[in-house]
């Protein structure tokens, strides 16, 4: 086996070891390369379950982290997800293999034009990548039946839970920004909202208007 398979191969033995159980996460896990998604001096790391830093002062999630949310997420094949603080663009890649159409928003352009070059490279063609300032989510393309945010807010942002659709999911970190935060997962139904805790996190702050680049 080559070495770049074994560490695959352990990659995915991490995941299951931290819970990430559901058959459709992994397999979405397995085919979408997270090599493809970190660059320079951190690509060897790649396949190592921990969070690595990218530009813009941002990070590429944990890959267990990614996997618990996704799972929490419950994503559909007919669903539209909106993902808020696209990143690298691997957690958007990932909700791509499991969703029907995935928007994702970004405040800083490079990210959102970077993550595109990944997405064409690896063919990709139901992510739509949108610079602009997520807190506000994409009213235009709202109700959403998912939504995942990738920035941790001090309170749930209103503008996200009124463009979650009725029966919809939403996943989230919660809490001060250099604290750990918990990560929430918030469903819709006819009354109103209800909010379960998952786990203890710790995510860069979700930040209001766009970036400097």
């Amino acid at each position: 086996m080559t070495d770049l398979a074994e560490r695959k191969m352990r990659f995915l033995y991490a995941l299951r070891s931290k819970g990430v159980t559901d058959a459709r996460v992994l397999n979405a896990m397995e085919k979408i390369d997270r090599g493809a998604f970190v660059k320079g001096l951190f690509a060897e790391r790649a396949y190592e379950d921990m969070p690595l830093p990218i530009a813009c002062g941002q990070t590429i999630s944990q890959p267990s982290v990614v996997g618990l949310m996704t799972q929490a997420l419950q994503v559909g094949p007919r669903d539209k997800v909106l993902e808020v603080g696209t990143g690298s663009g691997y957690q958007a890649a990932i909700l791509s293999q499991l969703s029907r159409r995935v928007y994702t928003v970004d405040r800083h352009r490079r990210l959102v034009r970077e993550a595109q070059e990944v997405f064409d490279a690896l063919g990709l063609t139901n992510i739509t990548a949108v610079t602009g300032d997520g807190s506000h989510g994409l009213p235009e393309q709202a109700p959403f039946d998912r939504i995942i945010v990738t920035a941790a807010a001090e309170d749930t942002p209103g503008p996200l839970l009124a463009q979650l659709r009725v029966g919809g999911i939403m996943v989230l970190p919660v809490g001060q920004s250099g604290a750990v935060q918990t990560l929430i997962q918030v469903t819709r139904d006819e009354n109103g909202f209800e909010y379960h805790e998952l786990r203890p996190v710790r995510f860069v702050p979700l930040v209001e208007g766009l970036g400097q680049e």
